[in-house]
């Protein structure tokens, strides 16, 4: 081996390594604006750290309830990210169960930073996720009716819903690659937003009219999360 080679060797293990050192962490939250002056920094790319001499078994505790489904959607989603269990800090993980009334329906939405698994305890749900613009600008839809015991994966980012199909209760278990995966609800986020979006914007968007934007960003959108 040559001198020249041996030098090319030793820097491209260097940049390397390099690369595999360098990592930024994913975001845990929707937005973390940086500033200069650290006594003006109050927030975290996360959350900060108990002193380990302080820390119980309660901190990675939690119990979880059937949730209350008497709303317009038929269901409730039961959040245990970091915001819950603090013992989920750093640990790149959280869960939710969902609880579905007869028809009951998890709408359309979002994790922004998290993929998320699902299992099926009881009940019947009919599932989906749909694609990004990447194939000629076609969404592609993906379905699957889930009995009890099947899984579902909804890839990190992509819009994805359940609806409960059966005519009894139901219930998930879904965990997600993230301790605070985040949700976006399309239909919240679209005509509930604060303020509201444009009208002129959103029946462009849609290609409707006006009154009809009005008439949704006049209904209560509730959040089942």
């Amino acid at each position: 081996m040559t001198r020249i080679a041996a030098y090319f060797i030793v820097a491209f293990l260097a940049l390397a390594s390099s690369f595999a050192s360098a990592y930024d962490p994913s975001p845990l939250q929707d937005f973390c604006v940086a500033v200069n002056d650290s006594e003006s920094a109050v927030f975290v790319n996360g959350k900060f750290c108990k002193d380990p001499k302080l820390v119980v078994a309660e901190d990675f505790f939690k119990h979880v309830d059937a949730g209350n489904t008497s709303n317009k959607l038929g269901s409730k989603v039961t959040q245990v990210s970091v915001n819950e269990l603090f013992g989920l800090n750093t640990l790149g993980i959280s869960l939710a169960r969902i609880d579905f009334a007869a028809k009951g329906l998890n709408p359309p939405h979002i994790h922004p930073r998290g993929t998320e698994i699902l299992i099926v305890i009881e009940g019947t749900l009919y599932v989906g996720f749909v694609t990004s613009n990447q194939n000629n600008g076609q969404n592609r839809l993906f379905t699957k009716v889930l009995n009890k015991g099947d899984v579902f994966v909804f890839p990190k980012g992509l819009v994805h819903f359940q609806l409960n199909v059966g005519y009894e209760n139901a219930v998930a278990i879904a965990a997600l690659s993230s301790q605070n995966a985040g949700v976006i609800t399309i239909a919240n986020a679209v005509f509930g937003s604060t303020p509201p979006i444009s009208d002129q914007v959103l029946a462009k968007a849609f290609q409707v009219d006006k009154n009809t934007v009005d008439y949704l960003q006049k209904q209560f959108w509730y959040d089942n999360n």
